[in-house]
């Protein structure tokens, strides 16, 4: 059912005097209610004692008036109505590539304009049963249809023409390349006008419906071409006189942004709404370039998807500026009408000139983007139950999907979401959302699971502020040198080479780096400052996929760099955290057993009031510090020379494997050693050049731990002593 109060903010984080927008969409009469709220707990376990949201109605409250807001899914390419587009008395052909990867009996529009069984209009779709042309007649709608099953996945022109004089429709479709299938071609005609002309604008891969953008393509068009001529054949519709183009749609034009070109003779430029995936193989293309940069004609194609989303749209119900007086830390606006709820979540950074606490925390948004609205199938009965019973985030990804889903799921062609939008609600980065029915924990991850790690701060007294991936990634270095310590999340695993950069250069000024998860620093992003909201991800080559990008698509077309692991691209994640991503099993967690090294005197002041040998054989996390995704130390990989591992985990459960990228064969790992052996998680310690330091934990259950039994553990007390060090 629908979600009766929702919302999201224009964006992630801000400092004070700086404002934040925030969208609702409310299906209420009466007005909803906002106040601002702190979330320094997001974990609703009741034997954790539940959420800790701190209401600041002091600082902000306001009454809105409801107003339901509409989402418009699905992908196209829109030019604005010109009168070169009109037909007048002549004849008029459109033609396009298609490549469809869904045919199903549901009408599928390649272009249209206007609306043919209205005043005006003309359109080009494709179904089950073949391609059809419409257009409006003073007595209706003229319809012609080549009759014939297509393939998915394979390259065909199609193309229509209307001929006003001769009062006449023409469809046709064939191969582009010749496979035996023949050319199949329809004509009719009518004793009424054809009505061509039309006001409305012209789209490539979407329909105007009365509630907005319809019948979406799933595929892929190329070269979509309007002439002044009449046509019969695909010869002639890929070979039409120069003199007779209205318009010639290059989409090797401009494959890093949203622009639309046109290289006929009346510049009909557009753009493309949704953010339909470029840089993706055309029909052309041969296979000598891998790159979309080297040779863009390849690339000259874009493929939509009826799911694909930008930006919700909403309009902007209420603004909050920060004021002066809120420390920097994790916050909120809370929405509230006639029994319905809803947190969005926000970081509130410290003021430019003002005062700094001595540690950060990295708030891991680009990869709560990447995971956001996560659709997994798992929600049963039992998993709702325990939502209810617990006063959880009610609402999950895999009832809703009218906010689009992650960079985990398909499009319903079986292709991989590329991009990410933050400019929509996102329901897995809401305090309380529950990710897995975990039988010995509370099941969290990403944006609820990292408040273990400021609740934590907060029980210890340390002081901290707090900053975004997004941020790091626009102000470089400068947003991590005013500190002491920086600590990540339980699971930073997406980044740009500019977070990277900056972590980097913030450990070689004398920095002091704690990488506090597992299955960090994976994954390369991509982001166009132009469209700073979006995130884009190819999935190339290896590492644990949720599915692989096309060969020939490994290039983004954001920022044109090579996509995949950071490890391939020459980047492993030992050389930024200390330890890398080796093995995963299911959501459940064992402990840490440490190390000779570890009693060394020059690392034991991390164990000082530690007499325990095992570590963390507990938690909210399944059960254990070490456990879900681990972590382990190399050399070879980037680990810093001089790291001590301190404690290494012990005892995982059956289920967990290693991840392919450190295979050579199902026999082999790639640095010799037995392949189980290296599901391990590895805590390490390395001092740093400059006086600096890094601390890993090799585990993306381990921040799951520190709270237990009230914070007085030896997880707990090894942090401690950690960061107290380390803020000197």
């Amino acid at each position: 059912m629908p979600i009766p109060l929702i919302g999201y903010i224009d964006r992630f984080s801000a400092r004070p005097g700086e404002s934040i927008e925030v969208k609702v969409s409310s299906d209420f009469a009466s007005p909803f209610e906002a106040r601002l709220v702190r979330i320094r707990s997001g974990d609703p376990n009741p034997d954790r004692g539940g959420m800790k949201i701190i209401d600041l109605s002091d600082a902000f409250k306001a009454v809105c008036p409801s107003r339901k807001q509409v989402t418009a899914l699905g992908s196209y390419g829109r030019v604005p109505h010109a009168p070169a587009f009109d037909a007048g008395n002549g004849p008029m052909t459109w033609s396009a590539l298609i490549w469809p990867t869904l045919l199903n009996a549901s009408r599928m529009t390649i272009m249209s304009k206007g609306d043919p069984a209205g005043q005006g209009g003309i359109c080009l779709s494709l179904s089950s049963s073949g391609v059809a042309a419409e257009v409006a007649t003073g007595n209706g709608t003229l319809t012609a249809i080549a009759a014939g099953s297509l393939t998915e996945r394979t390259w065909y022109r199609v193309w229509m023409s209307a001929d006003p004089s001769m009062r006449s429709l023409t469809v046709g479709c064939a191969p582009l390349v010749d496979d035996g299938t023949p050319e199949t071609a329809a004509t009719v005609t009518t004793t009424s006008s054809l009505r061509l002309d039309s006001q409305a604008d012209f789209l490539v891969a979407a329909s105007d419906g009365s509630g907005g953008k319809t019948a979406i393509f799933e595929g892929r068009i190329e070269a979509p071409t309007i002439v002044r001529s009449a046509t019969k054949s695909a010869a002639a519709a890929a070979t039409p006189a120069p003199s007779t183009t209205v318009a010639r749609y290059d989409f090797a034009v401009g494959i890093d942004g949203r622009d639309m070109y046109d290289r006929g003779p009346n510049a009909l430029h557009g753009m493309f709404v949704n953010m339909p995936t470029r840089a993706v193989r055309g029909a052309f293309w041969t296979g000598k370039e891998m790159c979309w940069r080297h040779a863009p004609q390849d690339y000259a194609a874009v493929h939509f998807h009826a799911d694909d989303l930008e930006d919700c749209g909403w309009d902007t119900s209420f603004a909050f500026t920060v004021p002066s007086s809120l420390k920097s830390g994790i916050y909120g606006f809370k929405l509230a009408c006639e029994g319905a709820e809803d947190i969005i979540p926000f970081y509130v950074r410290p003021a430019d000139n003002g005062p700094r606490a001595k540690v950060l925390v990295i708030g891991s948004t680009y990869t709560f983007q990447a995971y956001a609205n996560h659709l997994r199938f798992n929600f049963d009965d039992a998993f709702r139950k325990r939502v209810r019973d617990w006063g959880a985030y009610p609402n999950n990804a895999d009832d809703h999907h009218e906010f689009a889903h992650s960079t985990y799921n398909r499009h319903p062609d079986d292709t991989g979401v590329v991009f990410s939008s933050r400019l929509r609600p996102i329901f897995t980065m809401r305090p309380g959302y529950l990710t897995f029915n975990d039988a010995r924990g509370s099941g969290l991850r990403h944006f609820p699971a990292d408040t273990h790690l400021t609740d934590w701060l907060e029980t210890k007294g340390i002081d901290y502020d707090v900053a975004t991936d997004e941020d790091i990634d626009d102000d470089g270095v400068a947003a991590l040198a005013p500190y002491k310590v920086v600590l990540t999340g339980s699971h930073p695993e997406y980044h740009t080479s500019g977070t990277l950069d900056a972590i980097q250069a913030y450990k070689a000024q004398g920095g002091r780096f704690c990488y506090l998860g597992g299955n960090g620093f994976y994954w390369r992003i991509a982001r166009n400052p132009k469209i700073p909201h979006m995130i884009e991800l190819r999935r190339a080559e290896g590492g644990i996929r949720a599915w692989a990008a096309e060969p020939g698509e490994y290039y983004h077309s954001t920022d044109g760099q090579y996509g995949g692991l950071w490890r391939r691209n020459m980047r492993p994640p030992q050389s930024i955290g200390g330890v890398g991503f080796s093995g995963q099993g299911l959501f459940e967690g064992s402990y840490y057993r440490r190390l000779p090294a570890s009693y060394d005197p020059a690392v034991s002041w991390m164990f000082e009031g530690i007499s325990d040998e095992l570590l963390g054989d507990f938690g909210v996390s399944g059960g254990g510090a070490a456990g879900f995704e681990l972590d382990r130390a190399d050399v070879s990989l980037g680990t810093p020379a001089n790291a001590v591992i301190l404690a290494r985990s012990e005892k995982h459960q059956s289920h967990f494997v290693t991840v392919p990228e450190e295979l050579l064969n199902h026999l082999a790992a790639i640095n010799g050693e037995p392949p189980s052996s290296l599901v391990r998680a590895e805590i390490i310690y390395a001092d740093l050049p400059k006086g600096g330091a890094l601390f890993a934990t090799g585990s993306i259950t381990f921040c799951g731990s520190l709270g237990h039994n009230g914070g007085d553990n030896n997880v707990s007390r090894l942090l401690e002593n950690v960061v107290h060090k380390m803020m000197g």
